[in-house]
């Protein structure tokens, strides 16, 4: 299998600079593997990312699935010539999480010139699925 990446993600760099000062960072996102085709990243179940129910907040698991998928999508395309942003992102959520980490797994479904669609998996440490969310990139010039 080929890799998806224009440019390899470096996860020194995404976790360090590239984080500081985002909601990324507010919610303690951590990217922590890349493979050929996908890109893995963490956000905890904790008071930064509950409701008051104490289950991890749709909206935290919307920044977690965007996140990631942008991340990747940055990646997929020659930043130097063109940059992405998203366009619209939906999530089902399944199961409520309630601590440890929810672990989101970003890969590509369509990598397209002008677009991209990604789809974000987010499971529990136990590895069952607790949220499915679609993000939909546009690619635009630089």
């Amino acid at each position: 299998m080929s890799s998806i990446w224009h440019q390899t993600p470096d996860i020194e760099l995404i976790n360090g600079p590239m984080n500081k000062g985002t909601i990324g960072e507010h919610l303690d996102i951590t990217v922590t593997e890349v493979g050929d085709d996908f890109l893995r990243g963490t956000m905890p179940a904790d008071h930064r990312t509950f409701q008051p129910y104490k289950v991890v907040h749709g909206g935290a698991n919307v920044v977690l699935a965007e996140s990631l998928g942008s991340i990747a999508g940055a990646h997929a395309i020659d930043m130097t010539k063109f940059k992405c942003l998203g366009q619209e992102v939906s999530a089902t959520h399944l199961r409520p999480v309630t601590s440890g980490l929810v672990v989101g797994t970003a890969r590509p479904i369509h990598l397209g010139r002008r677009s991209h669609v990604w789809e974000i998996r987010l499971e529990n440490e136990e590895g069952k699925l607790t949220c499915l969310a679609k993000l939909i990139l546009a690619i635009i010039p630089a």
